[in-house]
């Protein structure tokens, strides 16, 4: 008997499993992961694999390649392929990846760290039928992945046009749920004052220049988004000072969504904001006057 091959056999029955999610909430929540690891040990168990590791990827779309949870995976097994060949276990297609290209890239990947790739939900092969099936669920999941993107951008656009945001939250502001409307912003207190005030110093001349607004947001401890010396980085401060956000408007160039009143409180008036915009205007044609000759 050759005990070489008993080796091999050996470690054939040794395997990892790979699990994802695409959301940060379903990784603080724990739903998919537990249930992608729950069932690919069963599996296991049936095909008679001792599990050695297990890789997670926590928020991360199946679009992308270049994964920690995956990195980690690949770096194992290239560094036990002289050992003997593993398998990788998933528990559905879409978990490798949502995306054709990454699905040939990352199954070739595995196949060049000596391992091969199984699952409860296909089975995988190398004859030309196997290889379609694969091809062809590839191309399914991909679609789903741009499907969901494209309902998502639909639905987020709707809300714009209808006045809501349905992006993130912005400084001075936080969500409140609203019977029948859904998330809707509302003043975040302190910080929604130190803003106002800000802006409105501004407008009105108080603050001279944008450094002198900077200066007034660092002097406030409650203002967020400073460094760790206590500045806050001018491209915030211009951020704010050219936000219709916090004029009570809402808009989405890129999806051609124009200005459009908002459902929530703005910090100030309209007529607060187009004198801001204005400063801002003369003070770049005053530094471009300044630069000539």
């Amino acid at each position: 008997m050759n005990p070489n091959k008993n080796n091999h056999n050996a470690m054939v029955n040794r395997a990892v499993i790979y699990a994802r999610v695409s959301s940060a909430a379903q990784v603080s929540k724990g739903h998919g992961m537990v249930s992608q690891e729950t069932r690919c040990r069963e599996f296991a168990r049936m095909k008679g694999y001792e599990i050695a590791e297990v890789f997670t990827d926590g928020a991360v779309t199946g679009g992308l390649i270049d994964r920690p949870g995956m990195s980690a995976m690949l770096a194992w097994l290239n560094a036990r392929k002289k050992s003997g060949s593993y398998v990788v276990l998933i528990d559905d297609i879409s978990r490798l990846a949502r995306d054709v290209k990454a699905h040939l890239e990352l199954r070739s990947a595995i196949s060049a760290a000596g391992a091969r790739l199984e699952s409860p939900s296909i089975e995988f092969g190398e004859d030309s039928d196997s290889i379609l099936v694969e091809n062809l669920l590839a191309s399914v999941s991909q679609h789903q992945r741009q499907k969901n993107a494209e309902q998502t951008r639909n639905r987020m656009r709707a809300r714009i046009q209808s006045g809501f945001w349905p992006f993130i939250s912005c400084a001075g502001y936080k969500f409140r749920h609203s019977p029948g409307e859904g998330k809707i912003l509302v003043r975040d207190e302190p910080v929604a004052s130190i803003i106002q005030e800000g802006l409105e110093g501004y407008a009105s001349g108080r603050f001279q220049q944008q450094s002198e607004v900077k200066r007034f947001f660092e002097s406030c401890p409650a203002f967020p988004g400073k460094n760790k010396r206590g500045e806050v980085r001018n491209e915030l401060v211009k951020q704010m000072l050219t936000k219709s956000l916090y004029a009570g408007y809402v808009e989405a160039p890129d999806w051609g969504v124009p200005l459009t009143k908002g459902r929530h409180e703005g910090l100030i008036d309209f007529a607060t904001f187009e004198r801001i915009q204005a400063r801002l205007k003369e003070g770049a044609r005053t530094r471009a006057r300044r630069c000539v000759g």
